[in-house]
C-alpha cells in the first residue's frame, strides 16, 4: 500500500449523480440548505453516506440560494460566526437523528473562499467550530488563512486540492470567471490529481510546479463530468494501491 487519500465530495445539493458517486468517495461534504439542499435532503444524504461508509461533513455557507453561496456577502463577523455555528447544529442534529456522527466542516463557495484569504472570517468559521465539537476536522486550502486559523484554534485541518479547479501561479484557485478555471476532462483530472498525490506537485495555469501536500481531494458535485472524474479518480488510485478513506 503506498498510503491514503481522503476522496471528498459536495452532496446534498439536488444534483442527480449522488447515489452513483457516494460509492467511490470517503467523505461527503451535505449542504445544510442555505446554498441548496436542506431537510428532507439532508436526511437522504446523510441516510446515503452511512449505508456506504462514508464520512458526513457539513458544508455551510453563505444564506445564498440564488447565488449558489458563490457569491461574496460583505458580513459581520459575529454574522457569520452565527451563520456557520447554524449550520453545523442543523448538520449534527439530522446526522444524530439518523444514527450517525459528524466527522468534519468545509465550508462552502465565496465562504470557503473568503476563509481561505482573510484571517478574520477563517477565526468567525474556526471559533463555531471549536465551541460546537473542537474533534471536527477542518478542510480549506493548503497555506491560507483557513490552516492557521484552525491550527490556533487546535483544530485538526485537511490541505484540499479540487480535482476540477485550476491554481494561480500563487497556488490560488483560479476564479471561476477566469479562463481555464475548471479542468474539463477526465483524463486532466487524473492527471492533477495523481501529480498531487504521487510527486506532492501541482501545474499551475502559467505552467510553474507548485509544491503541494493533500490530504484531500475534491469533486465538485454540481460539476458536469463529477461522475466520471470519480470513476477514473477512484478506478485509478485502487489500481496504485492507494487507500480511499477519511
Amino acid at each position: 500500500m503506498l498510503g491514503k487519500i481522503d476522496l471528498n465530495c459536495d452532496m446534498g445539493e439536488g444534483f442527480a449523480n449522488d447515489a452513483l458517486i457516494m460509492p467511490l468517495i470517503s467523505s461527503a461534504n451535505i449542504a445544510c440548505g442555505f446554498h441548496a439542499g436542506g431537510g428532507a435532503l439532508m436526511h437522504q444524504t446523510i441516510r446515503l453516506a452511512m449505508q456506504h461508509h462514508v464520512a458526513i461533513g457539513a458544508h455551510p455557507s453563505f444564506n445564498d440560494r440564488e447565488g449558489f453561496g458563490r457569491r461574496i456577502l460583505q458580513l459581520p463577523t459575529t454574522a457569520i460566526h452565527r451563520m456557520v455555528s447554524d449550520q453545523i447544529d442543523l448538520m449534527m442534529k439530522a446526522t444524530a437523528a439518523e444514527g450517525g456522527k459528524l466527522s468534519h466542516v468545509k465550508p462552502h463557495g465565496a465562504l470557503y473562499n473568503m476563509a481561505a484569504n482573510e484571517l478574520p472570517v477563517a477565526d468567525a468559521i474556526s471559533r463555531a467550530i471549536q465551541e460546537i465539537d473542537d474533534t471536527l476536522i477542518v478542510y480549506g486550502l493548503p497555506d491560507s488563512a483557513s490552516e492557521s486559523s484552525a491550527k490556533a484554534h487546535g483544530l485538526r485541518f485537511y490541505k484540499e486540492v479540487f480535482s476540477d479547479r485550476t491554481y494561480t501561479n500563487e497556488g490560488k484557485l483560479t476564479p471561476r470567471e477566469e479562463p481555464h478555471a475548471m479542468i474539463e476532462t477526465a483524463v486532466q483530472s487524473l492527471e492533477q490529481v495523481l501529480k498531487v498525490i504521487l510527486h506532492e506537485t501541482i501545474k499551475s495555469t502559467g505552467g510553474h510546479e507548485i509544491s503541494v501536500k493533500a490530504d484531500t481531494i475534491c469533486i465538485h458535485g454540481d460539476g458536469e463530468h463529477a461522475l466520471a472524474f470519480a470513476q477514473l479518480i477512484n478506478t485509478t488510485l485502487v489500481k496504485h494501491g492507494i487507500a480511499i478513506k477519511q
